[in-house]
């Protein structure tokens, strides 16, 4: 990492974006010309008042949303999935509550397990707070369809509220294949490239680490996004060892030996 990047995530980590404050200097002028160009035209309705004035000046040259990076394709990717499987129940750890679990309520009932809180209501959403590396209450070989999407990297580094341990991650690898149902899909997703830990961000794994973490599951497919954004439906394990920060899009199945 460079000095400039060293510096900007200084200023990130004390709360002040250079990229925020640069947009307020710059389209500060703007703004006031919008608001006289919009009081020249007398809205009787809607007046501008100088108590309500709340200026937005990062938006001027914005996109019309994101259709971009690791949770936009890794979301897409885990609910067409379990969408063309419909299970009769989707148990998820972890993952993005108004993203991926979002999508995929649309046309299923969810049960999402986090070890943080959550306020909800929503039809079709049930809730348990519980630790991903215990999953106490959840008995051996009872769920079909499981999903933990940008969410092992955390575990055991304390940024949510969880305790700190090393091996937190594998330990609710080792949960994830003892509550898996005979015949049952894992959706899981990761940061791959060059593994590393960054404390207390998340971790960065080989890929071949999370294939060999999750044995005797077997490996369904591997799909990533690269460090460039790129989808890349089927790459070797070993294409992205050198990576910076990709994501890995991992499908496992438990063996049925009944069938």
């Amino acid at each position: 990492m460079g000095v400039f990047q060293r510096m900007l995530s200084a200023a990130a980590f004390l709360g002040f974006s250079p990229y925020h404050f640069a947009a307020t200097l710059k389209n500060t002028p703007a703004f006031f010309r919008q608001m006289r160009a919009y009081r020249a035209v007398r809205s009787a309705a809607f007046p501008v008042s100088r108590p309500d004035l709340e200026p937005i000046l990062t938006d001027y040259r914005a996109q019309a949303g994101i259709a971009r990076g690791h949770y936009f394709h890794q979301d897409l990717w885990a609910a067409r999935k379990i969408a063309a499987r419909r299970p009769q129940t989707h148990v998820d750890i972890g993952s993005r509550i108004d993203g991926f679990v979002a999508h995929l309520l649309t046309v299923m009932p969810v049960t999402v397990i986090d070890i943080r809180p959550l306020e909800s209501d929503v039809e079709g959403l049930t809730f348990h707070q519980a630790d991903a590396t215990r999953l106490d209450g959840i008995a051996d070989g009872s769920v079909e369809s499981l999903s933990s999407l940008h969410a092992v990297e955390h575990i055991g580094l304390g940024r949510y509220g969880d305790a700190i341990d090393p091996d937190g991650w594998r330990k609710a690898i080792d949960q994830f294949k003892r509550v898996l149902k005979p015949g049952g899909y894992l959706y899981l997703s990761v940061p791959i490239g060059r593994q590393r830990l960054c404390f207390n961000a998340h971790r960065v794994f080989y890929p071949r680490t999370i294939v060999d973490a999750c044995a005797p599951l077997r490996l369904v497919s591997f799909s990533a996004v690269t460090d460039a954004d790129r989808m890349v439906a089927t790459p070797t394990l070993d294409e992205f060892d050198h990576a910076s920060f990709s994501c890995g899009l991992f499908e496992f199945q438990k063996a049925d030996e009944r069938a």
